[in-house]
């Protein structure tokens, strides 16, 4: 099989979710596939040593403009050239017209959804609503083209069967996410001492990845934080990622504690091989999300022995299991509840470490890969039929 994966974003510097994704798919297949040939389709940029070709792994930039100019239509021009016999577009969205058997990954549909984009409201930037727009108007046809669909959690799978009618469609399939090796306990003093100083850690914190997305919960939980040094005193302080400082400022006067914000520490974007050792030296990792398809930094808390506090919602609990504090994310209070369970039980933080350590240990990036490969071939036989 000639087998093209859509990697738009993968040479950006800063990577973020779906880009991750990509990569240790890309990674995992060169290591358990060495019979099929793969195209690997990428926009040019800045970081273009994060993956190497192998003898049966091309890595071809594409020019092509904004993003929805690339993907409907220099991806499938690059792909038909290349002489293809699958296309895998991994983050969403697809062309819509290929001409190539299509597999298309819909992480999730939240797009599509006029409850959460009522939760948005105003919320969203410019950015994020262009891109929902765009979801919206291409994902149906999308839908209608593809041979294979692929999400990430069996919560997802059932949301996108329900609003698109897929109920009993053999093509929708439920592949679960990994965790990266490198996410593990940290115990070189030199990297905890180097990220400490480089990130501005402070000695007590609890660790958030909240960013702009109204998904995030981002005023949910500085609201829970700012009762927790209230109700207990406590000199913790909330160490969060790449946010803006205005924006911070935005939310906690709404909150009605503006002097919180000397109490937050902004990193800046942290890359992802340092992320360890933020999360090895955090008493807990919040992760209070309104929605969310999957969650993999749940799973690389756990694996670095971190307690985790998630929500009740969507597919967090599935992800999760037994193995963190169940929150409903849309009441400050209970997460709130749950900072101060791990600030006063040591058992219960005793407990949870152990428990997400297992937890971690059910999810890789092989066995990710292993089952698209299988769905690759299963296509690939279903075609030469």
């Amino acid at each position: 099989m000639k087998i093209g994966i859509e990697a738009q974003r993968l040479f950006r510097p800063k990577k973020h979710g779906m880009d991750m994704v990509v990569l240790e798919l890309i990674r995992n297949l060169q290591q358990i596939d060495h019979d099929n040939e793969y195209f690997i389709f990428v926009k040019p940029d800045a970081d273009q040593h994060v993956i190497t070709e192998t003898p049966n792994c091309r890595i071809i930039p594409v020019a092509g403009g904004a993003y929805p100019a690339w993907e409907q239509i220099a991806l499938p021009k690059a792909a038909k050239k290349a002489g293809c016999d699958i296309l895998h577009c991994t983050s969403n969205t697809a062309p819509m017209r290929c001409g190539i058997p299509l597999v298309t990954t819909l992480h999730d549909i939240i797009y599509m959804e006029s409850n959460y984009l009522k939760i948005l409201g105003g919320g969203a930037t410019a950015y994020q609503k262009f891109g929902n727009l765009y979801r919206k108007m291409v994902v149906p046809s999308v839908i209608k083209n593809s041979r294979k669909i692929i999400t990430v959690s069996n919560f997802e799978k059932k949301r996108i069967a329900d609003f698109f009618s897929l109920k009993n469609d053999n093509r929708l399939k439920a592949v679960y996410n990994g965790v990266s090796g490198h996410f593990k306990p940290v115990t070189n003093c030199d990297t905890l001492n180097r990220v400490r100083q480089q990130y501005r850690l402070p000695e007590n914190y609890f660790f958030f990845l909240g960013n702009t997305d109204p998904k995030k919960n981002t005023i949910g939980t500085l609201r829970a934080f700012s009762d927790f040094r209230k109700q207990t005193g406590a000199d913790y302080k909330l160490v969060m990622l790449d946010y803006d400082r205005h924006e911070l400022e935005k939310l906690l006067e709404e909150i009605g504690d503006q002097g919180l914000a000397e109490h937050i520490v902004l990193t800046g974007y942290v890359v992802n091989t340092d992320l360890p050792a933020i999360y090895c030296q955090s008493k807990a990792f919040l992760y209070p999300s309104l929605r969310e398809s999957f969650g993999i930094p749940m799973l690389e808390a756990m694996a670095c022995g971190v307690p985790v506090i998630t929500s009740s919602t969507s597919s967090m609990p599935e992800v999760a299991g037994n193995a963190a504090l169940i929150v409903d994310p849309f009441k400050p209070g209970e997460i709130t509840a749950a900072m101060i369970r791990l600030h006063s039980e040591e058992r219960t933080r005793l407990r949870l470490i152990d428990e997400g350590l297992k937890q971690a240990a059910k999810f890789s990036w092989k066995a990710m890969a292993q089952d698209v490969l299988n769905i690759y071939k299963e296509l690939y036989s279903e075609r030469n039929q």
